[in-house]
């Protein structure tokens, strides 16, 4: 009987495993159509053309720009020099400020000017005085002449009388014409006891920037001390140094707007850039061109002038100026994120006529900002495919939209760079 029980119980155990087990088998093959239908209708959602963005390339012309680096610096530096000796007494300017042209700067101390030009008008006074001595001995000595001219002649006093009174109005007038110089020196001696007293207020001969005082008020100062600079700083310059085949580029072009590069400053606008990377809002032209090449870096020197209203722009800063070089006509320009390398090979995707893609082998040419000129292996009117690169195969059907160039993220840039001073 126990026996009987346990094989019931055995067998209604494996009914039950039975069923669990088609349940599940069930259930798998539920999910597996689910899936295969979840996939096939993936795929055939996904049969479409791959949408892709295209710029249509045209010719057109494209200034070629080079780009160095500059060192601001003043258009004209004042060293303010004193031109007389003495002590400093008075600092009349604060540093840093602007300063016009004829403003006293600094005052030495006056008072030994001051009793030099004193001396000086002392002797102007004695030097008259005696030009008006000398000139009433002059008058004496002619009237004796006058008066015995005629009794000389009729031997009513000796000749030898007359002689004597002829040499005394000769001394006269010497002695006349020595008072009258020495009038004339104590006058030219008052005239630069004056000037001396005038230097004792240190001037500014150019309106500009006063910078920090290299002395301090209470010192000895002389002809060669340096009180301090001013720097003429609207205009401003700006030194940088181009290549020798940039030099040429700059002067062909300049020739062309029939000048040099000084005369055709219109022709050949400057672009300066400022170190936080913003572009100046005034345009430059050169305005100096170094005699000679540096032979050692194989540069010429440039300067360039630069508008500064507000002074904005110091003495000693940094920047990047830029010009145009030259015109490339009817150039091909495509973005530099179309591009791709393979193998040293640079390739470019395409759509053709059916909306296919098709991989064409370029040449690039120069490299303006974010775009390359394509030197060879594109026509114009072609369609270069920019996004999706990676995904596209040969021969592969799209579906393009096409925007401007000028959209193409980062491809609005047509500056060339130079980042060494030289141009290099």
């Amino acid at each position: 009987m126990q026996m009987q029980r346990e094989s019931r119980l055995f067998k209604k155990q494996q009914l039950r495993l039975g069923a669990w087990a088609a349940m599940l088998a069930l259930a798998v093959s539920a999910s597996l159509v689910a899936g295969c239908k979840s996939v096939q209708g993936a795929t055939s959602g996904s049969t479409g053309p791959m949408p892709v963005t295209v710029v249509k390339i045209q010719p057109t012309d494209v200034p070629l720009k080079r780009e160095w680096v500059g060192t601001l610096d003043g258009y004209v530096n004042a060293q303010i020099q004193p031109q007389v000796s003495g002590y400093l007494v008075r600092q009349n300017y604060s540093e840093g400020s602007k300063v016009g042209k004829g403003d006293v700067l600094f005052e030495i101390d006056p008072r030994p000017f001051e009793a030099a030009l004193d001396q000086t008008q002392g002797q102007l006074g004695q030097a008259e005085g005696q030009l008006g001595q000398a000139q009433a001995q002059l008058v004496l000595a002619q009237i004796n002449v006058k008066r015995d001219t005629p009794m000389a002649a009729q031997h009513a006093i000796a000749q030898s009388q007359l002689d004597n009174e002829l040499q005394q109005q000769a001394q006269a007038e010497a002695t006349v014409k020595l008072a009258q110089a020495g009038i004339s020196t104590a006058q030219a001696n008052i005239e630069t006891a004056k000037l001396n007293l005038g230097f004792t207020q240190v001037r500014s001969l150019i309106s500009g920037v006063a910078g920090q005082a290299t002395t301090q008020v209470g010192n000895l100062v002389n002809p060669q001390s340096v009180l301090t600079s001013v720097s003429q700083l609207d205009p401003i310059k700006v030194y940088f140094s181009i290549s020798d085949s940039e030099y040429l580029a700059l002067t062909r072009r300049a020739q062309k707007g029939g000048g040099d590069l000084l005369k055709a400053s219109d022709k050949l606008p400057l672009t300066l850039t400022l170190a936080d990377g913003e572009v100046y809002p005034h345009q430059g032209h050169i305005v100096f061109v170094d005699r000679q090449m540096n032979q050692q870096t194989g540069a010429i020197r440039i300067a360039a002038a630069f508008p500064n209203p507000g002074n904005l722009l110091r003495p000693g800063e940094f920047g990047r100026v830029s010009a145009s070089t030259e015109v490339e006509r009817n150039a091909l320009l495509v973005p530099q994120i179309a591009v791709q390398e393979l193998q040293g090979i640079q390739q470019i995707a395409t759509v053709s006529a059916d909306n296919k893609v098709h991989v064409v082998n370029v040449q690039l040419g120069s490299q303006i900002g974010n775009n390359w000129i394509i030197a060879g292996g594109l026509q114009p009117g072609t369609r270069v495919i920019t996004d999706n690169l990676q995904k596209l195969r040969e021969g592969v059907p799209v579906d393009p939209h096409e925007i401007p160039l000028a959209k193409v993220a980062g491809a609005t840039s047509t500056t060339n760079s130079s980042s060494s001073p030289d141009g290099r």
